[in-house]
């Protein structure tokens, strides 16, 4: 194997042709590991951690640089496929000039006067200038929704004080998903129009919640994301907080939902004292905290991101939250039973998830812990049971595909399914597997056809273990370019056990482990 870097000046690309490309190389025969990605110093210490960094090429090069690191089988190999990433990238640049209008605007300024009816922009530039970016959206009097990372944590709080004097939206940095006035923005979903509105600090947190308030026949005003950071302390929860607020005065919302990790204490007083001013019903969920913080400031805490959905539907359709909790009563009843079930089934002793989702991950942890205790994984609830090494799982384990180790040069795992794939078929190999649990989540910039994916990884494991449990849910609707459905339906014929929630999974499979193990 040779290892052979270049840096590219000046040539700039975006996160979605990076991925194209990267998904592309990593297929070509004779490469065994790459990565191309811009290089921010973030992206340098990835590319260090992948060992594929190499000092003396990427060490000067800076945000606006390309890197190319490629592990192949020969210098032959490299250069074939150095002429094929080329052409890739060309191929992505005429597909845009051919997509393009008459008229492409140059600046944002550009942009603005050619539609003059415009209120957000959507920033995904290099994070060093995405702050840049944002503020001349800001005192264009645009909402912003910042897609790009790397952004400064001071850049961060100087944006959002500035919106929040000027009554505007920052949703980010690092925000994926949102959906304005029925407009599903980045990693969002097709859903039906109603009157919850949401508030997010969590990506995936916010399409589990989002598509199963839809997929329950309720619908969504507004989906608010602010991006992971905003109710850390540095930034105080400002657009968490004005998002509510914007709620409140809204008159299609009738329901309001706050989905995050736990907030700083602080920040969760300020939310506390927010909701105690709003007259509309408050669900809300904050994955692995205190719920009694919730219930005191006058709102109803969900236990799970499917019950904080349930319970919203629910009250949209007018139906009692009494009536609601006795339904989750039920359906966890019946989980218990179809483990009981599935138990006597199984080879194996070992829960091994492998997710795309990392609020997922989180929120299978949290469900897990309580019937067999702490998880091992490279994103764990305790740091003690953090692995050793990502790419070896140890007893229980959970992992979270979307983590840098294993994004390193390669698409998100919601777009490329070929790790995971590959994983799939490893965990089944090792006899003293007994559950695999994944997650899939469709929508817009998720994989457009993830049959084509799992099905064969799925027979693949079913051929090496035939009594493996399989275990799935979908983030996702019927409304989705990929089709809830029709996806359900493909992925049970490949012999997975479909679950209506990744709460519902994580309770099938914990307490499939929990019968197992006798407890």
């Amino acid at each position: 194997m040779v290892l052979k870097g270049f840096v590219k000046k000046g040539e700039y690309f975006d996160s979605v042709s990076l991925m194209i490309v990267s998904k592309e190389v990593n297929t070509l025969p004779g490469i065994a590991d790459s990565a191309i990605v811009m290089g921010t110093a973030q992206n340098k210490e990835i590319v260090r951690g992948a060992n594929l960094y190499i000092p003396e090429l990427f060490d000067q090069a800076d945000d606006t640089d390309l890197l190319l690191a490629l592990k192949a089988e020969s210098d032959t190999v490299v250069e074939e496929t150095l002429v094929k990433i080329d052409a890739m990238f060309k191929a992505l640049r005429n597909k845009k000039d051919e997509g393009g209008t008459n008229f492409s605007p140059k600046s944002l300024e550009g942009a603005v006067e050619a539609l003059p009816g415009a209120n957000i922009s959507l920033i995904s530039v290099a994070g060093r200038y995405a702050g840049r970016e944002a503020m001349r959206a800001l005192r264009q009097g645009l909402h912003v929704m910042m897609f790009s990372d790397n952004v400064s944590i001071e850049d961060e709080l100087k944006l959002k004080r500035f919106a929040h004097d000027k009554g505007l939206l920052v949703m980010g940095p690092d925000c994926g998903t949102a959906v304005i006035n029925g407009v599903p923005l980045a990693f969002a979903n097709v859903l039906s129009k109603g009157d919850c509105g949401i508030v997010a600090a969590s990506g995936t947190g916010l399409q589990e919640v989002m598509t199963i308030i839809s997929n329950e026949g309720a619908g969504i005003s507004q989906a608010i994301g602010t991006g992971g950071r905003d109710v850390k302390e540095a930034i105080g929860g400002i657009m968490f907080i004005d998002a509510m607020r914007a709620l409140a005065a809204d008159p299609a919302t009738k329901v309001i939902v706050l989905v995050s990790k736990p907030p700083h204490e602080s920040v969760l007083r300020k939310i506390a004292d927010e909701i105690k001013t709003i007259k509309k019903p408050v669900v809300g969920i904050f994955i692995g905290g205190d719920p009694k913080i919730l219930e005191a400031a006058g709102a109803i805490a969900g236990s799970t991101l499917e019950e904080t959905a349930v319970i919203a539907a629910a009250l949209s359709k007018g139906a009692s939250v009494d009536e609601c909790r006795k339904k989750i009563a039920d359906r966890r009843a019946g989980i218990l039973e179809q483990a009981k079930a599935l138990a006597p089934r199984c080879r194996g002793k070992y829960l091994r998830g492998l997710f795309s989702g990392g609020t997922l991950c989180d929120e299978t942890q949290l469900i897990c812990k309580d019937m067999i205790g702490f998880i091992n994984s490279n994103a764990p609830l305790n740091p003690e049971y953090r692995l050793k090494d990502s790419w070896k799982s140890v007893g229980h384990t959970i992992i979270d595909l979307g983590e840098d180790e294993f994004t390193v040069g390669r698409p998100h795992p919601m777009i490329d399914f070929s790790l995971r794939n590959k994983k799939i078929t490893d965990e089944a190999a090792d006899k003293e597997v007994a559950i695999l649990l994944l997650d899939l989540v469709l929508g817009y910039g998720s994989h457009m056809d993830p049959l084509a994916e799992f099905v064969p990884a799925f027979s693949e494991a079913k051929k090496i273990a035939p009594e493996l449990l399989i275990i799935c849910s979908i983030t996702g609707t019927d409304g989705d370019p990929q089709n809830r459905s029709r996806i359900k339906a493909g992925l049970e014929q490949a012999g997975a056990i479909m679950m209506p929630s990744n709460a519902a999974a994580s309770e099938l499979a914990g307490n499939i482990i929990r019968i197992l193990e006798g407890k």
